[in-house]
Order: C-alpha cells, then structure tokens, then sequence
C-alpha cells in the first residue's frame, strides 16, 4: 500500500507541474462551433440514445411485472444492460435538467441498498425522486433485482410471481429511469439548446466551464473511483470490497461498463460524434489550437496516450471485477494508477490551459 501512495504522489506531483506554455490565449478558439458540436453531434444524440434504451428496458420491466417469465426475464435483463451501456455516455453531461433531476445519483449509486430495497418492496411506498432511495434505485438496484432475489432463474421467477410488490417495484425502477431520461432530452430539445451554445462566456457558470468541469470530474469521481479505487482498496487503506463493484450482482459486465465509460470520455475529449466516427470541434482541437504543451509534446497527445494506456490497463482485468480483486488485486491497482495519471493530466495541465477552475468539491487531493 505504501508504494502504491508514493506512486500516487509522484504521479500528482508530476502533473502539477506547469504546462510548457501555461499563460496561453483561449479566446482566440472558435467556442460557439465547440458548443454546436458538442450539443448536436454528442450530448443530444447521447440521450437520444440513452431514451430509446430506457424506454424499451421500460416496456420490458412492465411486461415481465404483468407476467413473470422465462423470457421475459431474459429480454429484461438484456435491455438493462443496453440502458446501462448507454447510461456511461451521459453520465459526463451533468447538465442543469440532469442535475435538477439527480440522472448521475438516482441512476448509478452503488452498492445497492439491498435492506433499503426490500423495505421499499414490503413498505409499498417510496419517492425515487428523494436522495434517501439513491442506493435503492437505478441500474444497481435493478441488478439486484433481476439477479440477486433468488440463487437461479426459478427461483426469481417465483419470488416475483408471488411477490406483487416486487413486481411493481421493478417496473416503478425502470419506469422512473424513463421518465427521467425523457424529461432531460425534452429539456434539451426545449430552450436549453439555444442557452447552452451561447454559454461560451468565461463566469464559472458559463455552460461551456461546467460542461469541462463536468467531463473531468465524471473521470475522476464517478468512474476511476467507484468502479476501481473503492473496490480495490484504495480508500481504505487497502481493504477490498468486492462485493461494491459495479453490477456486483450480474458480476460480469463490471469490465464492459468501465471500458464504455472510458471510451466514452476519449470521445468527447477528441470532439467525436456520437455512433459515428465523425470528428468535429472538441477539448483535442481546442488544446492544439492555443499550442497546449506538455514536456514538448502537444498536451492533446499526451492525454489521448494516457487513454490508451487506460484501456489498456483495463484490458488486462477480468470481466468480474469480484474475481479479479480477490484473486490478483494488483492488477485492479493497476488500472487505477493508469485512470490516476489520465485524471491529473485532464484536472490540472488540461483545465490550467484553458483556464478553467475547478468548480466542484475535491476531497482526496487529486
């Protein structure tokens, strides 16, 4: 543990040390056609995608509640997983509809609150709008209700169908991911558009600030600690909990979900368009266009072969993070140092180019 800490503060003060060319003029870049893109060709065909998801995973959880099946648990449990891909790409846009309505704590805190989901089931009576029910919704608290209710297919099926609270739970779960998702798109197709292309000012509520705030703190907050750090031990002076990895109780798919997550974070780092290969304007061309520099290579360089090195670090882990934690941690470890040097690089060298703060609450000094 001691040399994973030193390697931690190598790394942290490596990264904070100035780019080659800190004082550079930002206002020379085209921020309205960086905006355009990122709202036309990225953040709106994200949840585009991300409603079609969860209004199928939506139909499929009211179907297998009116009638519990075989297939119907099946087709559930297959559109839980495409909703759950397609949460890792919006989850970088904590806009303001999104963070009105919690998209990133309603959908996404884990581990489940198994006591707290089966007091909700037995009570009858819940608000999934309310923070209390944040470990008790989402895609973790639909992971464990479709696969930690019972020890095998059977033994679900028949919890549900003599369980007609549980039945409306799992459809209320998919139902409220629905309409949240609905709501932030309509949002977006609304007025928020046109606010957010215009947002190109330098306050640190300008939409194009919290936007980047957003990009970087989704990396460090809601992806390298979460789905690495806490499991593997980082936070707690080296204790494993492989039972807080991300969908703990379908125990495969851990892997898959982290490497969406990060590509999808390379994605709009390099101003790629949503399901597309297309590029456009992006943080890449932002950081080239003002010379960004670090150690005499272009800063856009650098980040773009720490993401490499990212995913190829996440390669090496096992498709059940449970396993790989209780059977050779060190390569969880690994992965997380990885995520770390990518984080500080975009968090300090990256927004000290562009000249944007930090705006939210950094509590473990990264």
């Amino acid at each position: 543990m001691k040399k994973i800490l030193v390697l931690s503060l190598a790394v942290l003060a490596a990264a904070c040390s100035s780019s080659d060319n800190s004082n550079v003029n930002t206002g020379n870049y085209d921020r309205t056609a960086l905006m355009t893109s990122w709202a036309d060709n990225i953040i709106v065909p994200s949840f585009e995608n991300y409603q079609a998801k969860a209004n199928v995973l939506s139909a499929k959880a009211t179907a297998f509640s009116a009638a519990p099946s075989q297939q119907g648990l099946d087709e559930l449990r297959a559109a839980w997983l495409e909703a759950y891909l397609a949460f890792q790409h919006v989850g970088i846009f904590d806009d303001p509809k999104a963070f009105e309505l919690h998209l990133i704590e309603g959908s996404n805190t884990y581990p489940a609150d198994v006591a707290g989901i089966n007091s909700n089931i037995a009570s009858g009576t819940y608000n999934l709008s309310q923070p209390v029910n944040y470990a008790r919704e989402g895609f973790p608290a639909l992971d464990y209700m479709l696969y930690g209710v019972g020890n095998d297919d059977a033994a679900i099926i028949d919890y549900y169908s003599g369980n007609s609270n549980a039945r409306t739970y799992v459809a209320d779960l998919a139902s409220h991911i629905k309409t949240v998702a609905d709501s932030i798109l309509a949002d977006w197709n609304g007025g928020y558009r046109a606010t957010f292309i215009a947002g190109t000012g330098t306050a640190v509520s300008a939409p194009i600030n919290q936007t980047v705030n957003n990009f970087v703190k989704n990396l460090e907050k809601d992806v390298r600690t979460p789905k690495l750090g806490i499991p593997a031990g980082l936070f707690s002076n080296g204790t494993t909990f492989p039972n807080k990895v991300e969908a703990y109780y379908r125990n495969n798919v851990s892997h898959q979900l982290l490497t969406e997550a990060i590509t999808a974070s390379r994605d709009f780092f390099n101003g790629k368009y949503f399901g597309s290969e297309t590029t456009g304007p992006g943080l890449k061309g932002y950081l080239d266009a003002i010379n960004a520099v670090r150690d005499g290579q272009n800063l856009s360089a650098v980040i773009n072969a720490k993401y490499d090195a990212a995913l190829a670090a996440v390669a090496q882990l096992d498709n059940s993070f449970s396993n790989q934690i209780t059977n050779d941690n060190s390569k969880m470890l690994a992965a997380y140092q990885a995520m770390q040097q990518l984080t500080v690089y975009e968090k300090l060298d990256m927004l000290q180019a562009l000249n944007i703060s930090i705006d939210y609450v950094d509590g473990d000094g990264d």
